[in-house]
């Protein structure tokens, strides 16, 4: 027969097990605490997550805004929403549809939207900003940096870097000098900064329609009718050629309803097209398919009246040009690997930041004009221009022109602008420059006038410049682009909004199902700065 446990033995155990509980109780609060401590010292020290309110550096990082799809052509892109143009408080997000009021352009194929769409605003970009870096390195040129707004610095701003410490500030034809000497962008940063300026896979379903692409009736942006150039009988996407390999066929891009080569976002307000600056840093982008090994393939950029050219012969010579008055000058020359028949293959020509760089499925022929301010000749005419030429049998397809950023010196009203043409901006120690990628749109180091508080109660900062102290980190990775909403039934959102201004739960239940918790996965990135 078992023993019996005694009361004495059973009041003990309970004692025992109530000490654990309140043991197991004070670790788990320890570890809460100690957990608390880490979160609040990796935020403050190590990294932070901040979200972008404005559109200052669109096309890299976007502020909250509409996403676009062409309704003729499908191409897809974005345009600001501006809070106080709806009656709303600045950096506000309307968790329903709303009209988007203004009118829009398709940056490929020159369709202007009637601004009469409701929809949905999305957020703007969340970042992760790596707070420690500049204690331990110095910061790169074309980094993307977080710091305290000079004019008022219980405000964060987010640019690009621009100019260092020591340095004078010079901007040209949208470029940047440094100390006289263009400041050429890593290949990763001048990647992410090409823009559209038409696309060859995105043409419009009813291209009749009267006046609604920049003015007119649309048209492939391209003189077929003055060459052997031709739209591919069955992918009109493609662009095929069939002629002797000696008879050279050109064909320009241009016409009424192309989009030029003025500095146009399609995020900003199509008003200010007209007023802006010509880019003319340049680039050309097709995959091509020889029909055989005879003939050749070229493209032809114009900068300031000069005609630089990149000649493909197919059975693999590559030649860089230029063209001024007629008169044609061999640059550089090199053999490259055949392109293979019947088979596509990426080919790139540019003229960007004094540079003519060829690329033919990954290898790369650069040549560089000189980093001076007069390295580069200067013709009678000073608008650019692009064009494709080639002989023998070959298809295109993939075809697209793009433009580099291009940083302007106008827009801001009647304010004084600084480190422009003739007015180089000469930076302290300490003292660092940075613009908007959305130039036309950005309120920068060009624009801030002259500050009158500081930040840790010292003397407030120059104007126009970013003081060390005042740098908060590097931009590192976008971890949320805005998120999609659950496809819900419409009839179920249309009968909660229909009831959310008399109902509390209905208001409620409406902004749950408004929320855009889906991810947008295929937008996380890095973000690129002055390190490859």
């Amino acid at each position: 027969m078992a023993a019996r446990k005694t009361p004495q033995a059973d009041g003990k155990k309970a004692t025992h097990k109530k000490k654990d509980r309140a043991a197991e109780i004070a670790n788990t609060f320890e570890w809460l605490i100690t957990a608390f401590i880490l979160a609040f010292v990796f935020r403050a020290f190590v990294m932070e997550a901040f979200r972008i309110p404005t559109g200052s550096m669109a096309d890299t990082l976007m502020g909250a805004h509409f996403r676009l799809r062409c309704p003729q052509c499908g191409y897809k892109y974005e345009y600001g929403f501006v809070p106080q143009s709806y009656g709303m408080p600045q950096d506000t997000i309307p968790p329903g549809a709303v009209p988007v009021r203004q009118q829009t352009r398709c940056p490929s194929c020159g369709f202007f939207t009637s601004g009469s769409d409701t929809m949905p605003v999305a957020n703007g970009d969340r970042i992760l900003v790596l707070k420690c870096i500049y204690q331990f390195l110095q910061p790169k040129r074309w980094d993307v940096v977080v710091f305290k707004n000079p004019t008022d610095p219980s405000e964060n701003y987010i640019k690009r870097l621009i100019g260092l410490p020591g340095e004078e500030i010079e901007i040209i034809d949208g470029d940047v000098y440094i100390d006289g000497q263009i400041a050429r962008k890593p290949n990763r940063v001048q990647k992410e900064l090409w823009m559209p300026v038409y696309d060859h896979d995105f043409q419009p379903v009813t291209p009749n329609e009267s006046r609604a692409f920049n003015g007119a009736s649309w048209s492939a942006p391209f003189d077929f009718e003055a060459s052997a150039w031709a739209p591919s009988a069955t992918n009109p996407t493609q662009i095929v050629l069939d002629c002797p390999p000696g008879e050279t066929n050109v064909l320009t891009y241009g016409g009424r309803s192309a989009n030029d080569f003025h500095v146009a976002y399609a995020y900003n307000d199509v008003r200010s097209y007209n007023r802006m600056p010509e880019a003319s840093d340049l680039m050309v982008r097709f995959y091509l398919e020889p029909g055989s090994s005879e003939g050749q393939i070229g493209v032809t950029l114009s900068k300031w009246g000069v005609d630089y050219k990149a000649t493909l012969d197919l059975a693999g010579r590559a030649t860089l040009t230029k063209v001024r008055r007629g008169q044609e000058t061999v640059l550089h020359e090199a053999n490259v690997h055949s392109p293979p028949v019947d088979r596509f293959t990426r080919v790139q020509f540019a003229v960007v930041d004094h540079q003519l760089i060829f690329e033919l499925d990954g290898e790369k022929l650069t040549l560089d004009l000189g980093r001076s301010r007069d390295a580069l000749e200067r013709g009678r005419e000073a608008s650019p221009g692009a064009a494709i030429f080639g002989s023998g049998k070959m298809t295109l397809s993939h075809l697209a022109l793009f433009r580099d950023i291009h940083y302007t010196g106008n827009g801001q009203g009647a304010r004084n602008i600084r480190a422009v043409e003739d007015k180089p901006f000469q930076l302290g120690a300490d003292e660092f420059f940075v613009l908007g990628d959305n130039s036309p749109n950005s309120e920068d180091g060009r624009w801030w006038y002259q500050p009158t508080v500081a930040s840790k109660g010292m003397e407030p900062p120059r104007a126009g410049v970013v003081p060390r102290y005042y740098l908060v980190g590097k931009a590192l990775f976008v971890y949320w682009p805005s998120g999609f909403e659950f496809p819900w039934p419409r009839e179920l959102k249309s009968v909660l909004l229909k009831n959310s201004d008399r109902n509390l739960a209905m208001r409620l239940a409406y902004g749950l199902v408004s929320l855009r918790w889906i991810p947008n996965v295929g937008r996380m990135r890095f973000i690129y700065g002055g390190t490859e």
